[in-house]
């Protein structure tokens, strides 16, 4: 019982000092917001490298298990298979720029020319289908929805057309940043490949000798996370637009292959991007033909069954373990406030934070002794 009160005062004390740091880390981000001036160099840094430090990143996880397979199982020397690969690649991207490249050009351009035929048409047969007087409502929600979007639309060009000296000089940054970022980008994975699995070792040493374990713990389930995820997105984007490139084509639906690849790229956000790939089709179904679009929907329905019910299990599984409604609601966050690429990349922050997160509460539990009961 004479414990009692000593061990009352070293608990509050220890979650006064908890609280204290938790304070003076909100006060850096604080001062940092102030001055952020600073940190517009390293921002500019970040913009320039971030690029191809990211697609490496994404290559490396691709890449490195097969590195390490043939490493660990084989004995054959990490060099050597990161050249042999790098020139599948080369052969790749030489083969596609000569083989695919054209055709994905050409249908571009063409649905880019023939896109507001398109899609005139297409509205002009929704409103035919909507003259119906039981479905009146819903056909001046549609016409105004038509009108919002032109608006919008118009909106836009005009900004464009009254910033152009900005726009071309945002383009040409924007070319040079991306062609800089591919020069650079394959020196950085070839250095990822070879190195990057000592990361963590050197990482490490930085870090007391009682917080070393729990520090390659985090690392650890970081790396499992992100590299399951990218691996396992990748993997299904590519059948996703495999399938609806051949759907399309046996459908004899135009501009097959490119609405394809378009699929398989937004199926890169979960959830939306399959329904939002599905626009373009519909609209130019619309316009072909009522049958076409019947065919276009079956094509849908059939990827939509293979995709859910054998390629997601099979390559995604649980590996993030993230519920449904939490990746929307993290979606819509991200893409509202980073756009398009954090509609792209919120998931797999989420789950780095999620980690991060989880470690700090265990660290905070042993160290702040309020939950032993628990324990």
């Amino acid at each position: 019982m004479k414990n009692q009160p000593s061990r009352k005062r070293w608990t509050s004390t220890k979650t006064i000092r908890t609280l204290v740091i938790i304070l003076l880390v909100l006060a850096c981000f604080f001062l940092g917001k102030q001055v952020d001036w600073l940190l517009t160099p390293v921002q500019q840094f970040f913009s320039i490298v971030g690029f191809p430090i990211v697609l490496a990143g994404v290559l490396y996880y691709l890449m490195n298990p097969l590195v390490d397979r043939l490493e660990t199982k084989y004995h054959i020397r990490r060099t050597w298979t990161i050249i042999a690969l790098f020139v599948i690649i080369l052969g790749l991207i030489i083969w596609g720029i000569v083989a695919i490249i054209p055709t994905i050009r050409t249908q571009t351009l063409a649905i880019i020319n023939e896109w507001p035929k398109y899609w005139q048409n297409a509205s002009s047969e929704v409103n035919h289908w909507l003259n119906d007087p039981k479905l009146s409502a819903l056909r001046d929600q549609v016409d105004q929805w038509n009108a919002d979007t032109s608006k919008l639309l118009s909106g836009k060009v005009t900004k464009y057309l009254t910033g152009t000296v900005s726009s071309i000089t945002s383009v040409v940054s924007t070319v040079t940043t991306v062609i800089i970022g591919l020069i650079t980008m394959p020196f950085i994975l070839f250095y990822l490949l070879k190195d990057g699995h000592q990361l963590p070792k050197y990482l490490v040493k930085f870090i007391p000798d009682k917080g070393r374990a729990s520090f390659l713990q985090m690392l650890t389930e970081i790396n499992t996370q992100v590299s399951n995820y990218i691996r396992g997105q990748l993997t299904v984007a590519f059948f996703v637009a495999v399938m609806f490139a051949i759907g399309y084509w046996a459908i004899g639906l135009k501009f097959a292959l490119t609405l394809g690849i378009a699929a398989g790229i937004l199926n890169l956000i979960p959830y939306l991007g399959s329904f939002l790939a599905m626009v373009p089709s519909v609209v130019i179904a619309m316009v072909i033909s009522p049958w076409m679009l019947v065919k276009v929907l079956i094509v849908f329905a059939i990827e939509q069954t293979i995709e859910g019910r054998v390629i997601s299990p099979l390559v995604l599984g649980s590996s993030l373990a993230i519920h449904p409604v939490t990746i929307l609601i993290v979606l819509l966050a991200a893409g509202k406030i980073f756009g398009l690429l954090g509609v792209i990349f919120g998931i797999p922050g989420y789950a780095i934070l999620k980690v991060l997160i989880t470690h700090l509460f265990a660290w905070y539990r042993h160290q702040s002794g309020l939950y032993e009961a628990d324990d």
